[in-house]
């Protein structure tokens, strides 16, 4: 084969990660509310097959010819049920590349020209929205705890093949988990992941 044929076939293409099968996208939308700024959250309606009754934020799964930017976009549109002029894209946060083949690409946005109060969200989607105080996170850490990883190997496992067979040391692993609790809601998961990290971006050095 030949080396410039390789050379442009790599060179040609943009890194990703390996083994990701699901690709999702989130807008974390940053609201003026009373003179300061808030995030909005939203309840996901209790219908939905997939975490209902949690809190996150907008979003959902990319479509095909989607960027990771227009589908948290199209997502917010369709779930707050407001304009795409309403919203203005900051700026990208770093991604999460998941333990079960997904990503998530999340993008700070700001919610203009819109009462907070008078936003109403899609109830097939979502049950309802609200807002915290961005200075609310920044005084309060999140509680953090640790799920550990472990493989779970099927019977149908080569291990004919590997070194040690049966006895082959696999890699173990831990996943942090944080907790913001907010009047009577809890923030948790990746929800609560990607709020720290944002967060721990703009958070003073002193307070």
């Amino acid at each position: 084969m030949d080396l410039n044929y390789i050379i442009n076939r790599v060179n040609s293409r943009t890194p990703k990660p390996m083994d990701v099968k699901y690709r999702y996208a989130v807008l974390v939308p940053m609201i003026k509310n009373n003179h300061r700024w808030e995030l909005i959250y939203e309840m996901r309606a209790k219908t939905l097959k997939r975490q209902p009754g949690e809190i996150s934020f907008p979003g959902g799964e990319v479509e095909k010819g989607e960027t990771y930017e227009e589908a948290a976009i199209r997502e917010t549109i369709e779930e707050l049920n407001i304009n795409e002029n309403n919203i203005y894209v900051i700026g990208e946060l770093d991604y999460f590349v998941s333990y079960y083949n997904s990503t998530i690409h999340s993008f700070l946005a700001t919610i203009d020209g819109i009462n907070v109060d008078k936003v109403q969200p899609n109830k097939g989607e979502v049950d309802h929205i609200f807002t915290v105080p961005v200075d609310f996170f920044i005084k309060n850490e999140p509680k953090v705890y640790y799920v550990d990883l472990h493989t779970s190997i099927n019977r149908d496992f080569p291990y004919n093949l590997i070194q040690n067979g049966e006895n082959y040391n696999w890699q173990k692993g831990k996943h942090s988990v944080y907790f913001y609790r907010y009047n009577d809601y809890i923030i948790w998961g990746y929800t609560a992941k990607m709020t720290k990290h944002f967060i721990d971006i703009i958070k003073p050095l002193e307070l």
